[in-house]
C-alpha cells in the first residue's frame, strides 16, 4: 500500500520540499536502481569514470537523515539539531532529509554496490544539520554551522515565501568563505521562494524526464539552472531498508548539489561562482525552449548536464559567476581583512614580499644590466663562432664536387612559427548553454513525452 505525507511548512508559509511523498515497500534492489532515470539520463557511468565527489562534503540542512540506511552508512557525518537540541536523527514520519542525502551521496549495496540507490556524486561526505526554519532567525545558524565546519555546498531543499533576520547575511558569509548555497525555488508554481530568492544562492527549478518544465516549479530570476524533479526514487527513514518515491524542486536541487560535489572534487581551485559558472555554460534546453532569452525564470540557463560540466573546456570566469552578490561583498563590507576585497572586478592583490628601498632598488637594477650584458656579450660570441665554422664548411663544400652545393634550410618567408596574433580584450561575461545533441533524458525508462510513474512507486503530486 502507498502512503502519503505532508512536510512540513516553514514559518507557516509555503510547504516545503516535496509536498506529497508515496512510500512503499522494499522493491526488488536491482529494480530500486533501474528506477532511478536521471542516473541513466545524466550517464552516471562515464560521470563515475571522471569523478565520485570524493572529498567534499555536502551539508543537508533538512529535517534529519537516517544515517544508519543500507545505502547511507558511512557516508553521513552527524552535525546539529537546531530543532530540539537533540541528535539529527529525524522522527519516524521524515523521510525526507534522507531521500535528499541519498539522492547526492548514496552508495547502494551488496555486491558490487549495484543494489539500492546510489547518490550521483557517492564519494561524497554529507553533514546533516536538523533545521526546519522555525527558530526565529530561520536557517541563519545552521547555515552558518554548516560553512563553520567543513561544508563546500550547503543544499537546502526547502523554503517559504518570507525572509529571517540573518539569513541574508549566512548566504553572504557562505560565499565570502567559497561555500555554494543550493536552494529548491518551490512547489506551487508561484515565485521563487526563501532562501533560494536570496542573492548569492543557487536556485534550482524543475523539469520532468522529458526535459520539460515541471508545471508546478516555482519562477523567477533568482533560478539559474533547472535539474529532474518528477519520479525521483531515494532512501527513505521508515527502516534501514526503506526506499520512497517523490516529485519536487526539492529533488532538483538536491541533483544540483551533487553535480557541484562532482565539480568540486575535479576542480578544487575553481570558487563557488566558478562552478555554477560551468554548470549554466553546459546546461541544456528542450526543444520548446530553444531560442528563449536566457536565464528564463523557469528553466534558468537550462537543465543540467553534470557530464558535460565536467569534461568541456569551460572558462573559469568571474569570481562569483553568474550568482547574484550580495551588497555586503560588492562593497567589501563583510569583514575582509585589510587589503582584501570581495569585489569581482577588483585587482588581484599584490603577493610580493614588501616593497624595495631607492637604494636597494639601483641596486637590484646595476646587477640585471650586468648580468643581462654578460649574457648579451657571450651570445654575440657564441654567434661569430658559429657563422665562421658555418662559412668554412660552405667554403669546403664548395670545392668538393660530390657534395651537394648551396645553403638551404628552414625559415624561408612563410615557415617557422608565426606569431600567436593580437591579443582580444576581455569579454562580459554571459553564459551560453552549450546543449548536447538530442535529448540527453530521453534514454531513461521513461523517456518521451509520456509521464507514467515508475513500475514499483507511487507517482508523487504534481
Amino acid at each position: 500500500m502507498v502512503l502519503t505525507q505532508t512536510l512540513r511548512a516553514v514559518g507557516g508559509a509555503v510547504l516545503v520540499g516535496a509536498l506529497v511523498i508515496g512510500t512503499a515497500p522494499l522493491a526488488a534492489a536491482d529494480q530500486t536502481r533501474e528506477d532511478q532515470w536521471p542516473l541513466k539520463a545524466f550517464d552516471a557511468q562515464a560521470i563515475w569514470k571522471i569523478s565520485k565527489g570524493k572529498g567534499v562534503t555536502v551539508a543537508v540542512i533538512d529535517d534529519g537523515i537516517n544515517a544508519e540506511h543500507v545505502d547511507l552508512k558511512g557516508n553521513v557525518v552527524q552535525g546539529k539539531d537546531f530543532v530540539d537540541g537533540g541528535p539529527t536523527t529525524p522522527d519516524a514520519a521524515d523521510g525526507h532529509g534522507t531521500g535528499m542525502a541519498s539522492i547526492i551521496a548514496a552508495h547502494g549495496h551488496g555486491p558490487g554496490s549495484a543494489d539500492g540507490v546510489m547518490g550521483l556524486a557517492p564519494e561524497a561526505r554529507i553533514l546533516d544539520i536538523r533545521d526546519n526554519g522555525k527558530n526565529p532567525d530561520g536557517l541563519t545558524a545552521s547555515i552558518r554551522y554548516a560553512v563553520d565546519h567543513g561544508a563546500k555546498v550547503i543544499n537546502i531543499s526547502q523554503g517559504g515565501g518570507r525572509t529571517y533576520p540573518g539569513e541574508a547575511d549566512a548566504v553572504a558569509y557562505a560565499l565570502k568563505r567559497d561555500v555554494l548555497v543550493v536552494a529548491s525555488s518551490g512547489n506551487d508554481g508561484g515565485p521563487t521562494e526563501y532562501p533560494g530568492n536570496y542573492p548569492g544562492v543557487l536556485a534550482v527549478g524543475g523539469v520532468k524526464n522529458n526535459t520539460e518544465i515541471w508545471e508546478n516549479s516555482n519562477q523567477g530570476p533568482a533560478v539559474l539552472v533547472s535539474a529532474p524533479a518528477t519520479f525521483i526514487v531515494s532512501a527513505g527513514s521508515k527502516s534501514n531498508t526503506a526506499y520512497r518515491s517523490g516529485t519536487g524542486t526539492s529533488d532538483a536541487a538536491a541533483f544540483v548539489s551533487a553535480a557541484a560535489a562532482l565539480l568540486r572534487a575535479k576542480f578544487p581551485d575553481l570558487t563557488a561562482g566558478q562552478v555554477v559558472n560551468r554548470l549554466t555554460r553546459t546546461a541544456g534546453l528542450p526543444a520548446s525552449a530553444k531560442g528563449i532569452p536566457l536565464p528564463d525564470k523557469r528553466y534558468g540557463y537550462g537543465f543540467i548536464q553534470p557530464l558535460a560540466a565536467l569534461t568541456r573546456d569551460i572558462p573559469a570566469g568571474p569570481k562569483y559567476g553568474p550568482l547574484a552578490v550580495p551588497e555586503s561583498l560588492k562593497t567589501g563590507q563583510s569583514g575582509a581583512g585589510q587589503g582584501a576585497t570581495d569585489d569581482p572586478s577588483a585587482p588581484a592583490p599584490s603577493v610580493t614580499g614588501g616593497a624595495m628601498s631607492d637604494d636597494e632598488q639601483a641596486a637590484a637594477d646595476r646587477k640585471q644590466v650586468i648580468a643581462l650584458s654578460v649574457i648579451g656579450l657571450v651570445g654575440l660570441l657564441v654567434l661569430a663562432l658559429i657563422i665562421f665554422v658555418i662559412v668554412k664548411i660552405a667554403r669546403r663544400d664548395k670545392g668538393d664536387g660530390n657534395r651537394p652545393g648551396g645553403p638551404g634550410g628552414p625559415g624561408a618567408p612563410g615557415g617557422g612559427y608565426a606569431p600567436y596574433g593580437q591579443p582580444q580584450a576581455p569579454q562580459q561575461y554571459q553564459p551560453q548553454p552549450q546543449p548536447q545533441q538530442g535529448n540527453p533524458y530521453a534514454q531513461n525508462p521513461y523517456g518521451g513525452q509520456q509521464q507514467s510513474p515508475p513500475s514499483s512507486w507511487g507517482p508523487g503530486r504534481q
